[in-house]
């Protein structure tokens, strides 16, 4: 078996056996043109079996929001699969090393991913960083509370007029929210991108606050169906963005008055989702609640030293990394006003755990009291937890929904 980056010539057959992998026997081929456009070869490592890729593993180069609003550079984890024909020979756990290593060449301290299936990664050090909601919304149950006002104005655009409005709403989210990628233009465009299916084609409303400048905007499509004559319209959101509460709320409210519509869907929500608050009926809004985005640190020390905390502090962490053993060891980490430093150190830790802790906590969305009470950190030190809690603090809760 041999192991490598891939050549750009063999990118198709990169991608094919990847789709054989999840058992798609025929690429979408528009699909295939977006991916063609957008992977990084030499970030694209197979397993070739003679002449076939018989397993893949890429990252895209992105730079992710952390607490404290640094731009972090990250190993976007993607497009990892195996040929039915090739499991359990090893052949995940040596692609993801090789990615882990040139995310360390690169001197990105984050790797991070979506999972096909969550418990597969642990074993490679991710961590469960943020949690997602799906909701349904029950449209003739949705009126909202006696407080909300409307302000501005919603614009119901063509892609061309509303992909540079919805940038500045995006990069202004983006911006404030951990766990969100801070895009390049062509990665906004890309992740934008309309497919020619009809059922596929999607509106573009922009809100405008009161002094006209974006704050928010939607994309999405309808489903329609009319049974015995009565319409019954399903509205899925593709993406929701705002920068403003206000702005979050008149998009809620333009997407639950178009006529017809039964119900809303959106998926990917962030777990502060403003509407559950909105409606005076809590039940219009029926929620999942599902794992979101898994992250590791690459460099323990550099990754933690990268973020922002809620106080000033200290904390020494005892990790354990079995797939990484560069990152096992003792850790001191400070934070002050002038930010942050962690380093190795020989003094007695405060807790223990594996990686997959730190990047479950990373971003703030789980404590290290709720990791303590699982079991998966153990206090060293009395009230440790409780300690680290407050550096490690953030709000809001990080958010990832467009998945990579």
């Amino acid at each position: 078996m041999e192991f490598r980056a891939i050549e750009p010539e063999e990118l198709d057959a990169f991608l094919l056996s990847l789709s054989h992998a999840f058992s798609e026997v025929v690429p979408d081929e528009e699909e295939l043109e977006a991916d063609r456009q957008r992977l990084e070869p030499d970030r694209c490592f197979a397993a070739f079996d003679e002449d076939r890729i018989v397993g893949c593993a890429g990252a895209f180069s992105w730079r992710t929001t952390v607490p404290g609003g640094a731009a972090v550079p990250t190993a976007g984890v993607t497009t990892v699969g195996v040929l039915p024909t090739h499991r359990r020979r090893g052949i995940t756990r040596e692609l993801m090393g090789r990615l882990l290593d040139q995310a360390h060449e690169r001197q990105e301290p984050l790797a991070t991913l979506f999972a096909s299936q969550g418990a597969i990664y642990g074993r490679f050090g991710y961590g469960m960083a943020t949690a997602l909601i799906d909701l349904d919304v029950l449209v003739e149950r949705a009126a909202f509370v006696p407080s909300y006002e409307p302000h501005g104005r919603m614009r119901l655009l063509d892609r061309d007029q509303a992909l540079p409005l919805m940038r500045g709403v995006y990069d202004a989210v983006a911006a404030a929210r951990p766990g969100m990628l801070v895009l390049s233009e062509d990665d906004f465009a890309w992740l934008n991108k309309e497919y020619g299916k009809r059922e596929e084609k999607l509106f573009y409303a922009v809100h405008e606050d009161d002094a006209g400048t974006p704050d928010a905007y939607v994309t999405y499509r309808a489903k329609h169906e009319w049974p015995e004559g009565l319409p019954h319209v399903e509205l899925k959101v593709r993406h929701l963005f705002a920068a403003t509460p206000q702005g979050a709320a008149d998009v809620w409210r333009y997407l639950l008055d178009i006529d017809l519509i039964s119900k809303v869907l959106a998926e990917n929500r962030a777990i502060d989702e403003p509407l559950r608050w909105l409606v005076q009926e809590h039940r219009a809004v029926r929620t999942k609640l599902f794992d979101g985005m898994y992250l590791r640190p690459v460099d323990v020390s550099a990754a933690l030293a990268a973020r922002g905390y809620a106080a000033d502090g200290r904390v020494v962490l005892r990790l354990a990394d079995p797939f990484v053993p560069r990152n096992e060891g003792t850790f001191e980490l400070v934070a002050g006003e002038d930010g942050a430093l962690c380093v190795r150190t020989d003094a007695d830790a405060d807790l223990a755990a594996d990686v997959t802790a730190v990047g479950a906590v990373y971003l703030g969305g789980v404590t290290w009291r709720e990791l303590a009470r699982a079991g998966r950190a153990i206090e060293l030190t009395d009230g440790a937890a409780a300690r680290a809690d407050l550096l490690f603090a953030s709000d809001p809760p990080p958010w990832e929904p467009l998945g990579f």
